[in-house]
């Protein structure tokens, strides 16, 4: 995106240097005072693969560890790496924070890569041997006892040989479409009675078959990989596999489209479907390959370049190697099994949802704190609660088999008003997305599909009750998703409530969602694109001023990534005037930390445990001597460009001095941690932070703490796999 090149006096201080006898003042986008993007990304990944070397970590957590770096890998090639070769192929030279054109990005991105793929791969090295030592081998076919082979033998003609397409390219068959993130063997063929044409031929590894299998009877597996390459001469009788490769390849998933009418969006997503599975290639990767021809003629007919081509780590999707870690039985290698609890508001079984609401705001952080007995039940008690008028929700990653797309069926059916907001545009989401709005649409819910524009990402749902004295709103407001299976595995935090400071303001909001309005004037919610931004300065700024007056000041954060050049800025000021900020971050930081006369206060940490932090948390001491005093927040944005200026977003304030007082244990917790935490440098690099003594780790001790609410150990609320 352009980068804004309005200056104020403040950014001018921030940003100016001496050289020799002149001024010299840097250009806003200056890798001086901004780190990039990418390479923070690739930065974060690094952090992951450092829990698969950690031998403290569990062995198969470690193994999953792996897996996600890879998937991440594949994500960052799909997204970024794609968008910046679009952007070179369309002539697009808008610099990035650190004034990088999108052909710098692209060469500092492929010097960093060889690094982390080799870490990769000794990663990878390292998990095999300590699998066999704790008795799971990972067995070359060819290793493999006669009989054992025999036995394979027989499971491949039964389970794998009818499922297998192999595809030739000839003038009558011509080169098959490679699928993106497909894995497939590359297959150069000899006809006997034309020994000096090879052919090529290509056969796709099915994911809808078990990808590791078991020899029966040892404690030996192979991968589907090595099981149909040892019988590619049964896919080709009489004629000769001359030689073989493992590949897969990378589609870009950056569009380009531009949304026209909102009417018009449902088939627009469809069609960018469609169009996505076509997208170009960004990479190859490539196993061991025993006829080099067979690289050089893909590389040829999909019209590749050499930076394209990068080496696999292992001869298998990595991604797969996590699937090997349902078979294994191994519990003292896995994490032990967490039962979140139910909160003590929530947890008599008598009294209704609504009451318990009405006595207190209830704050709830996940998965510490159940997610079924809070957040569905809200949706669930409310669809089947016949003086509930109607519910009001945003969807953006709802998942498979969802309960609150059941209960909204439900509701509706039962004659409810039911409004629903589904975000078609919601990354690798969209096809689930779209089944799901047409179930709704079928069953009578008002679908609506967001702001031409935006993208709806904010997290919040809204029902309204007749009650004997009125008609009353309640409303939850969170950080992740209404995803049940990702609030077993990310860490969120959601406000339930029916103060009508906040609820008042939430139907004027889905009133924007859905209609025309226009309303600006919000007093208690900070909304994107409305005010947030504006907001968020402000509140920055005021604790500049809070600095110069003598006044207690603290800001505290904790998202997901951070990249808005505005809010860096108003952050650098603030720091000159010794605001202490503290940053918590968990992927990528375009801010620097530490930069002598411009954030030297200004502190970055980030966490990376058995849950993926997720929660986003803002907190500005506003001169209070109490810090409890303190204004915070939650809600649905990161402090990036996107959240703030592209995407439809919801924060709320807490009012609850409970509820603050938890966020303020929380914050604390993750600040204070040395187990799981690593620091930023003002280089953008990062250390793991020193243990002086042992500790439990911050989500270990916020499930310690989770189970002191319910009277019982954390030793209760675990079970081993």
């Amino acid at each position: 995106m352009p980068v804004r090149e309005k200056k104020t006096d403040s950014v001018k201080k921030v940003i100016r240097k001496k050289r020799r006898d002149k001024v010299v003042e840097h250009p806003r986008s200056s890798a001086l005072i901004f780190s990039n993007r990418e390479l923070g990304w690739l930065n974060f990944n690094l952090r992951v693969l450092a829990e698969v070397e950690d031998p403290l970590t569990p062995l198969l957590e470690r193994v999953k560890f792996l897996s996600i770096s890879s998937s991440n890998l594949d994500e960052f090639f799909m997204k970024r790496v794609g968008g910046l070769k679009r952007h070179v192929a369309y002539g697009v030279s808008a610099k990035s924070s650190d004034g990088q054109t999108p052909e710098m990005q692209l060469a500092m991105i492929m010097k960093r890569l060889p690094a982390m793929l080799k870490k990769q791969k000794e990663a990878y090295l390292l998990l095999m041997k300590e699998l066999k030592t704790n008795g799971c081998e990972i067995t070359p076919y060819k290793d493999l006892k006669e009989s054992e082979k025999k036995q394979l033998h027989h499971y491949f003609n039964q389970n794998i040989f009818p499922v297998l397409t192999p595809l030739s390219v000839d003038p009558g068959h011509p080169f098959p479409f490679i699928s993106n993130l497909s894995t497939s063997l590359g297959i150069s063929l000899l006809n006997p009675n034309n020994s000096d044409e090879k052919l090529f031929a290509r056969v796709k590894i099915p994911r809808v078959v078990n990808q590791w299998i078991s020899v029966e009877g040892t404690k030996k597996w192979i991968h589907l990989v090595d099981l149909i390459r040892a019988h590619l001469p049964e896919l080709f009788p009489s004629m000769t596999v001359a030689g073989h490769v493992l590949f897969r390849v990378s589609r870009n998933a950056d569009s380009d489209r531009e949304e026209e009418d909102v009417e018009d969006l449902l088939a627009m997503i469809e069609e960018e479907l469609r169009q996505r599975r076509f997208a170009e290639i960004v990479r190859i990767e490539f196993g061991d390959c025993t006829d080099p021809w067979i690289k050089e003629f893909l590389v040829s007919e999909l019209g590749l370049k050499e930076e394209d081509l990068f080496p696999m780590a292992a001869e298998f999707d990595l991604a797969d190697f996590s699937l090997l870690t349902q078979n294994l039985p191994w519990p003292q290698h896995k994490y032990p099994n967490w039962s979140p609890i139910v909160p003590s508001t929530l947890s008599d079984g008598v009294t209704s949802i609504f009451e318990a609401i009405r006595k207190n705001d209830i704050l709830l952080h996940h998965p510490f704190e159940s997610f079924s007995s809070s957040v569905e039940r809200f949706i669930r008690d409310a669809a089947h609660d016949p003086d509930v008028l109607a519910i009001k929700m945003t969807l953006y990653r709802t998942g498979d088999n969802s309960p609150f797309i059941k209960s909204l069926i439900y509701a509706a059916e039962e004659g409810k008003q039911v409004v629903c907001l589904i975000e078609l545009k919601a990354r690798f989401d969209e096809e689930r997305n779209i089944y799901w709005a047409q179930e709704l649409e079928n069953a009578g819910v008002h679908v609506v599909y967001g702001v031409v524009g935006l993208k709806t990402h904010a997290k919040t749902a809204l029902v309204v009750r007749k009650e004997a004295d009125r008609v009353r709103s309640y409303a939850h407001i969170g950080t992740g998703n209404y995803n049940s299976t990702t609030s077993r595995a990310y860490t969120d935090m959601g406000l339930l409530t029916c103060d009508d400071r906040i609820t008042q303001e939430l139907v004027e909001f889905f009133n924007y969602l859905t209609g025309k309005s226009l309303k600006q004037d919000y007093q208690h919610l900070i909304l994107a694109p409305v005010n947030m931004f504006n907001k968020m300065k402000d509140l920055i700024q005021r604790e500049r001023d809070h600095a110069k007056a003598g006044k207690p000041t603290l800001i505290m954060a904790k998202f997901n990534n951070m990249e808005e050049n505005d809010i860096s800025l108003s952050l650098y000021e603030a720091s000159q005037n010794k605001v202490p900020i503290h940053l918590i971050v968990r992927g990528f930081c375009c801010l620097r930390p530490h930069v002598k006369g411009v954030s030297e206060t200004i502190h970055v940490q980030s966490t990376i445990g058995r849950f993926l932090e997720h929660s986003r948390i803002f907190y500005f001491r506003n001169g209070q001597e109490d810090p409890i005093d303190g204004d915070f927040f939650i809600g649905s944005a990161d402090w990036m460009y996107r959240n703030l200026h592209a995407r439809v977003e919801a924060i709320t304030p807490i009012y609850d001095r409970v509820a603050k007082e938890k966020l303020w244990t929380m914050l604390q917790l993750y600040w204070n941690d040395t187990k799981q935490t690593w620091s930023m440098r003002a280089d953008a690099s990062y250390d793991k932070k020193k243990e002086t003594e042992p500790t439990l780790g911050v989500q270990q001790e916020l499930m310690r703490l989770a189970a002191s609410q319910q009277n019982v150990t954390e030793d209760d609320l675990v079970t081993k796999i």
